[in-house]
């Protein structure tokens, strides 16, 4: 562990020595470091020591899906690295709703505001550049979560790829789009280094199969295309700014099986939500879903803000100058449904949390969702032949 946190400290400090202290920087970062593995540091509120054991014989290989592990004897709190739905006191929930109270009673100035809603390319480039692709582990816990990305799951869809193929031909392959021959599309969006698309085309060998990504920041796009795991003849990558609205992809409309947003929403301006997620409806085909995972209100990170880091209610500026917002299930339901989508599932987890090591237990909100689009969806106007 010391070693760890030499290697740590020199390759990620120094370029931010001087602008965050290491206590602060380690409660920011470290809970990403190393979250398979458990270790996690945070002075964050609502963090406290509980004693119990630790027994080898209470490791699994593989985590069950989400919502499924549950710790009814607290005396078993440290067995494993985390546990599902834990339910919160009511001192907890007042204490939690205080602390927001505090930390956004004196938000950033709007000048302030706009500096980091214009160069928010310009801060996630510099985190790409510090941290390279050695910062996020490769979420392979996908494939519980979200069957939908994996081959099993093509093999049972409901899409008439016969009637696609035929589709693709009648139009001569008119439109040279990456991924127009495919049979299953999937899109990340703000797919950072990787740590999503790499494990969807390692894991799911549909010769079917193609990958869009896209991400706001051209270093983070440029670290994918120049992995050895980048393969053009089934992953496109592309920079895109979720947020402009005249930004247009190049993926045609009603063509996506899938699209992936994972801790992505929440980056940009709440004001700027609706659009996007509208925007990216139209990309599905009818009976394709968007999968989310995101932060939920009272997260940790949350309550570890101080006072001078909130943008606007719920919405905060990281010590990085990266940004993030603290969703309620009512608000992401109300950005989907109002985009035309159905709620297929809408969960928040109230996980707990666990540094065996240090016999600490801390508290996370997420929220997991997936919206499809009805399968009796209108096509799009430009879609119709005369």
């Amino acid at each position: 562990m010391i070693s760890l946190l030499t290697r740590v400290r020199s390759k990620h400090f120094r370029p931010l020595l001087g602008r965050i202290p290491l206590i602060d920087w380690l409660a920011l970062y470290w809970p990403r470091l190393l979250p398979a593995a458990g270790w996690s540091y945070t002075r964050a509120f609502l963090v406290s020591p509980v004693t119990g054991t630790t027994s080898a014989s209470g490791m699994e290989g593989r985590r069950p899906q989400f919502g499924n592990r549950h710790l009814r004897d607290p005396g078993q709190v440290f067995q494993h690295n985390a546990w599902d739905n834990v339910q919160w006191s009511e001192e907890q929930e007042s204490a939690a709703r205080k602390k927001v109270l505090e930390n956004s009673s004196q938000p950033l100035p709007p000048e302030q505001q706009e500096e980091y809603e214009t160069k928010a390319s310009n801060y996630w480039d510099d985190f790409y550049t510090i941290h390279e692709n050695k910062f996020f582990k490769d979420r392979q816990w996908l494939f519980t979560e979200f069957p939908e990305l994996s081959s099993k799951h093509m093999g049972q869809s409901d899409i008439d790829r016969e009637q696609i193929q035929d589709s693709n031909m009648d139009r001569g392959d008119e439109s040279k789009d990456p991924g127009s021959s495919a049979t299953y599309r999937i899109l990340e969006v703000g797919c950072g280094v990787g740590n999503t698309v790499f494990p969807i085309l390692q894991t799911n060998n549909d010769p079917g199969l193609f990958v869009y990504c896209c991400d706001f920041s051209s270093t983070a796009v440029e670290i994918v295309k120049s992995s050895p795991n980048y393969d053009p003849s089934r992953c496109f990558a592309f920079v895109h700014d979720l947020s402009d609205e005249n930004s247009s992809y190049p993926i045609p409309e009603e063509s996506l099986d899938v699209i992936v947003m994972i801790f992505v929403l929440s980056a940009i301006l709440p004001s700027k939500m609706q659009e996007a997620i509208t925007r990216l409806s139209k990309l599905l085909k009818p009976g394709g879903c968007i999968l989310l995972r995101d932060y939920g209100r009272y997260d940790m990170a949350q309550l570890r803000f101080k006072k001078g880091r909130c943008l606007s209610e719920n919405f905060y500026v990281r010590g990085d100058g990266t940004r993030v917002y603290f969703f309620t299930q009512d608000e992401l339901g109300h950005l989907f449904t109002s985009a035309g989508l159905e709620r297929v599932q809408n969960t928040v987890d109230r996980r707990l949390q666990v540094n065996r090591g240090k016999q600490l237990t801390m508290y996370r909100v997420w929220i997991q969702c997936k919206y499809r689009r009805p399968s009796n969806a209108p096509a799009s106007p430009h879609d119709t032949l005369p």
